[in-house]
């Protein structure tokens, strides 16, 4: 199988034992994801199959969505609510006002500094390594997206927020950051994804419904096409012999496009397809017109 699968990831999992299910599930040796999940968090995991893997550098993940609950006035040193609590302030001062004031503060582009409980490592060891050993490392704020920040509903001390953010955001340092700017502290309680680039919750399975599928042979009807997972991409159709000279790694001509040469195309990234199947995404350029279209390379050929 070939493509990607949008698993409902349950709380208590990481998302290597979910790529490690799935692949005992399914039996296939290719399987992996993107987008990791801490394994306090739920929802919207895709798992990539098979010639899907390839597709992975290509996705538009530049946007994600999350619902998620935070409290108020404990600080925790993971910022969620598995951590040992830091610190403690009063919360019972605020009212819903004050919240929605200093959220609206944290929309448009913010640095953050991404916490020590992550998988991004130093010197090649994880910082969570790190953190669990008592060390703390300097790390480089970076500057995140917040497209929006909406509270759906404050219940003091917990707040539940939906949130689209870029990638590379972490949604616990939100929270957190939010609890210093309103002086008591806080830590995120829930957190479930909504969206990764173009997957989202509504399409998503969990584990037992994989699992009754792949017993009843519906697995297919669940599996996104690499195709469809790259559909921000524009594509040009390949003669069949274009599609051949790309099977054996050879740069297409414009004779070998059977149709989309005439398109209105930006230069950069494009899907080459035959017969309604991806067979590589490749770079082009195109002339000033935008008509012009000459494949430069190939990035990646799927088979």
């Amino acid at each position: 199988m070939d493509g990607f699968l949008v698993l409902d990831k349950p709380a208590g999992l990481t998302s290597h034992d979910v790529v490690a299910r799935v692949r005992r599930l399914l039996r296939q040796k290719k399987v992996g994801h993107t987008g990791t999940l801490d394994p306090f968090a739920t929802g919207v995991l895709p798992i990539a199959l098979g010639e899907g893997t390839k597709a992975i550098p290509f996705l538009d993940e530049s946007h994600k969505a999350y619902r998620a609950v935070m409290r108020l006035g404990e600080a925790t040193d993971t910022q969620d609510l598995t951590g040992q609590v830091l610190s403690r302030g009063d919360w019972r001062c605020l009212t819903p006002d004050r919240v929605e004031a200093v959220a609206r503060l944290f929309i448009g582009t913010i640095s953050q500094v991404p916490p020590m409980f992550s998988a991004l490592k130093r010197d090649g060891v994880p910082l969570y390594k790190l953190a669990r050993q008592g060390t703390e490392v300097e790390r480089q704020p970076r500057n995140i997206e917040i497209v929006s920040l909406d509270l759906d509903r404050i219940d003091l001390p917990d707040v539940a927020f939906s949130v689209v953010c870029s990638r590379g955001t972490y949604v616990r340092t939100l929270a957190a950051d939010m609890g210093e700017r309103l002086e008591c502290g806080a830590h995120l309680r829930e957190l479930r994804r909504t969206r990764s680039g173009p997957f989202i919750l509504a399409d998503a399975v969990t584990l037992e419904q994989l699992a009754e599928a792949a017993v009843s042979g519906e697995l297919e009807s669940l599996l996104v096409s690499p195709l469809a997972a790259l559909s921000h991409l524009p594509e040009l159709q390949l003669t069949e012999r274009g599609a051949a000279k790309v099977g054996n790694g050879i740069v297409p001509d414009v004779d070998d496009l059977e149709s989309g040469r005439d398109k209105v195309l930006p230069s950069g990234r494009v899907c080459l397809t035959h017969g309604g199947c991806l067979v590589a995404v490749a770079e082009a350029d195109v002339e000033e017109s935008g008509r012009q279209v000459q494949i430069r390379h190939l990035l990646r050929v799927f088979n």
